[in-house]
């Protein structure tokens, strides 16, 4: 019972997580472009913000600048995705 509470929990924390930074890259592309992100745009930085910010989630603004703070370690796509809100 206990391990699956735990396994349960886990779930539960990595879908928060998720939902996190779809809500972070929705924001901002939506300050950057005044329009909601694309899943697109979504699918580009989330591995960045996992591989650079993980410890910033769910703080929006700490990841914005995380993001910022590395851009010269962005994947490509993501950098694009910057440079295209001129962030």
């Amino acid at each position: 019972m206990k391990a699956r509470f735990l396994r349960l929990a886990g779930v539960k924390s990595r879908a928060r997580r998720a939902s996190t930074v779809g809500l972070f890259l929705t924001l901002f592309a939506t300050v950057a472009h005044a329009e909601p992100g694309t899943p697109e745009q979504r699918r580009a930085c989330s591995p960045d913000v996992y591989r650079l910010c993980a410890g910033d989630i769910p703080n929006v603004r700490a990841i914005t600048a995380c993001l910022r703070r590395n851009r010269a370690n962005l994947s490509e796509a993501c950098r694009t995705v910057f440079d295209q809100a001129g962030g």
